[in-house]
């Protein structure tokens, strides 16, 4: 399946979770449902994935999680916030340069229409 396809159905899977709860709950209620509705959508996904960082020839367990990850590789980051400052921007391309992936979504549910809190994000 191609990147756009997949993206197309992370993209629809947000919209139902969005329509059936709306703004107003936390990231974390958004992300298992949309993780259960992605993977209705017939897709593979991971939650919570862990991100070290690697220096020279270490690698540090620095804390950093993706939020999902679908079809290993791309990268959906989930918030649920009243204004989305660039931090947020640069947080999933810091994830996505970590782990070397080239497409991601950045979600934000707490808004009136889902397609005002959803970007795309490429890396490169």
């Amino acid at each position: 399946m191609e990147n756009d396809q997949i993206t197309s159905k992370i993209i629809g899977a947000a919209i139902e979770v969005h329509k059936e709860l709306g703004p107003g709950l936390l990231e974390s209620a958004y992300e298992k449902c949309l993780l259960y509705e992605i993977r209705n959508q017939g897709l593979k996904v991971e939650s919570q994935i862990l991100l070290p960082v690697k220096f020279k020839d270490v690698e540090i367990d620095a804390g950093y999680r993706m939020d999902l990850l679908v079809e290993d590789k791309i990268v959906v980051e989930i918030n649920a916030v009243d204004y989305m400052a660039d931090i947020y921007l640069a947080q999933i391309l810091t994830y996505m340069k970590l782990g070397g992936y080239h497409l991601g979504l950045l979600i934000n549910f707490n808004v009136t229409k889902l397609v005002d809190g959803v970007k795309r994000v490429i890396n490169g």
